[in-house]
């Protein structure tokens, strides 16, 4: 049940408005709305005008999300993470594997990337300028090197 202040009880007990923490955290009130709805965030009530209220300890938790996404952490990640926490743990192991976890999946984009670097180097290496084609291909030199990948 999520209680109904009115705007002087909202100021006493020092909650923010959603406005307020938008502007804090640098984050729009749609996300803020996002991550409420997955259970990232939880308001600690509504104004008399139904605004959703925080505690200002939500800013720092914002910016914990943040911080994690730009780690490359999804969102259920993160939110096994702060459940962790919010059952009064420190979440800092399950962080530690989602970061090992993270650089063995970068280390294989990494590879790939490479790989198909070196393909298209290869097309580069090998291009002929073609002035007019007279086969129903787009463009045979892409469509040649595609045929003789082809197994």
């Amino acid at each position: 049940m999520v209680a109904t202040l009115s705007q002087d009880q909202a100021k006493d007990q020092l909650l923010l408005q959603i406005g307020q923490v938008a502007v804090q955290s640098q984050v729009p009130i749609k996300t803020i709305r996002y991550y409420e709805e997955l259970g990232l965030l939880q308001s600690s009530g509504r104004t008399e005008g139904k605004f959703r209220l925080f505690t200002p300890d939500t800013i720092k938790r914002i910016t914990f999300i943040k911080r994690l996404q730009k780690l490359g952490l999804s969102l259920q990640e993160i939110a096994d993470i702060l459940e962790v926490h919010d059952r009064g743990l420190a979440p800092c192991s399950e962080i530690k594997q989602q970061l090992e976890d993270q650089i063995l999946e970068i280390d294989l984009r990494i590879a790939e990337l490479m790989t198909l670097r070196g393909e298209i180097n290869e097309l580069l290496d090998d291009w002929t300028p073609i002035a007019k084609t007279t086969t129903v291909e787009i463009c045979p030199i892409i469509q040649k090197k595609a045929k003789l990948g082809k197994s």
